[in-house]
């Protein structure tokens, strides 16, 4: 399981020109979801986004965690982040999760990220278009 985070000042995203998700300071994560994940790796990933240290303390270094400056996360599926780019000039999916697994996790991920900060999600296997405005910028590839 990956999730891309980035560290924002707000962040929205549209669906048929709809917005169904947004969020004022705290974290875009683009999760991506592999067919070996499972909801043990989804609950440790979860635990590494809402505690990992992007925000600045009082004197500027980054020692504070989403849930420390009550912040907000916009989780949106992304999985294009489970492609492998090591061959050629076309990504291979073949690492991926199956669609149902991918959305179940998803799912989870988001309901165990909102059980400790507000959460907004995108819409699995739709179409989006995600506005941010990255803050740093500051942006982390974490795994689990």
């Amino acid at each position: 399981m990956i999730a891309l985070i980035q560290r924002v000042t707000e962040a929205s995203v549209e669906v048929e020109n709809k917005i169904v998700g947004q969020i004022k300071q705290g974290l875009l994560v683009l999760l991506g979801v592999e067919k070996e994940d499972s909801q043990e790796k989804a609950e440790r990933l979860v635990q590494k986004v809402l505690n990992y240290r992007v925000f600045a303390d009082d004197q500027g270094k980054m020692n504070l965690n989403v849930q420390q400056i009550n912040g907000e996360v916009l989780v949106v599926s992304q999985f294009t982040l489970a492609a492998n780019t090591q061959k050629g000039l076309r990504p291979s999916f073949s690492d991926g999760a199956s669609p149902l697994l991918a959305e179940n996790l998803y799912h989870y991920f988001i309901q165990k990220c909102g059980e400790k900060v507000p959460a907004s999600t995108g819409v699995f296997g739709a179409d989006m278009k995600v506005s941010l405005i990255n803050d740093g910028p500051v942006t982390f590839w974490l795994t689990a």
